[in-house]
């Protein structure tokens, strides 16, 4: 299944779909994350956000939630069940057509390597964990919810390892691709 998912991927993405996608992201980045910035400090109140953060306890994120007080408890859930069922699509779509698209140029079609530009995928569904499970905790807070309190902080280090990863994917598979030609 992960090789099928793979080998689609690497037909779908030619030089101007990862060029569209870089175009959105870019966007993206321009003109929605600095509103959604803004507001997650507003309602924060200094506090963090789990999504932000690399490491933070199950007692953390209720510390956050506390903190965040009634309106920003809603703000913050608001917000996972809105620009951030967009973003993760969005950041995703550029990591697996870019990285697809380099890797296509950087590696042999039968290396055994060519399931790497499947990495993002990972990044958007632990994006999406994280989300859902610290949604849940923050928006029911007074109310405890130990497991997914527990989960949250997990999903968010793989999401950060996936992404970065994918990141680093990029700059390799540039360098790759670059020498190779």
């Amino acid at each position: 299944m992960f090789r099928k998912i793979s080998s689609r991927l690497y037909q779908f993405s030619r030089g101007w779909v990862a060029l569209s996608a870089l175009a959105i992201f870019l966007l993206f980045g321009a003109l929605v994350l600095p509103g959604q910035a803004a507001a997650a400090q507003a309602y924060s109140a200094q506090a963090g956000s789990p999504d932000t953060s690399l490491f933070y306890s199950p007692a953390a994120l209720l510390r956050m939630a506390k903190s965040y007080g009634e309106a920003g408890r809603q703000a913050y859930v608001q917000a996972r069940f809105t620009f951030d069922l967009a973003f993760p699509l969005v950041f995703t779509f550029f990591l697996a057509s870019a990285n697809s698209w380099l890797l296509n140029r950087a590696l042999h079609p039968a290396s055994r390597w060519r399931p790497l530009n499947l990495i993002p995928l990972g990044g958007m569904l632990f994006d999406y964990l994280e989300n859902i499970s610290a949604a849940l905790v923050i928006g029911r807070y007074p109310a405890s919810m130990p497991l997914m309190a527990a989960l949250a902080p997990v999903f968010t280090l793989l999401k950060w390892i996936f992404v970065g990863g994918s990141f680093a994917l990029l700059c390799a598979a540039a360098i790759l691709a670059i020498t190779r030609k």
